[in-house]
């Protein structure tokens, strides 16, 4: 029995972990973002001088300039670790924060930022 709870317990220590993007929006809130960036006011210049570079950029339908910056961060489930029983049942939680915002020229025009979790369940259990 000690062996088993031993090696849930490490299963759960070593639970994988992956992140990637742009690293500068990791900690962003709603709030952050609406006092970093004042719409007709904060230029291009300033944005990169906040955020850095963007992940992407593209053109919208009316043809203005959008940066995209993107993180993710996901976590496997310890329960993907246990011999056995991981086949059965494990998954990942995925957390995604983006940042688009959208120029008029040089100033921003208006931004979104949104945060979601998508979880994912699998094995046989699922």
């Amino acid at each position: 029995m000690k062996k088993i709870l031993f090696v849930a317990a490490a299963a759960i220590a070593l639970a994988g972990c992956a992140s990637g993007g742009n690293k500068s929006i990791e900690q962003e809130t709603q709030v952050g973002v609406q006092s970093k960036i004042i719409k007709g006011k904060t230029t291009k210049q300033g944005v990169k001088a906040i955020y850095g570079d963007p992940t992407s950029v593209s053109l919208s339908s009316d043809g203005k300039e959008q940066w995209h910056y993107v993180f993710t961060n996901t976590q496997v489930s310890g329960k993907a670790f246990i011999p056995i029983y991981g086949l059965f049942d494990n998954g990942a939680t995925t957390n995604m924060k983006q940042l688009i915002i959208v120029f008029n020229g040089d100033v921003v025009d208006n931004y979104l930022f949104n945060n979601s979790k998508t979880e994912v369940k699998t094995g046989i259990l699922n």
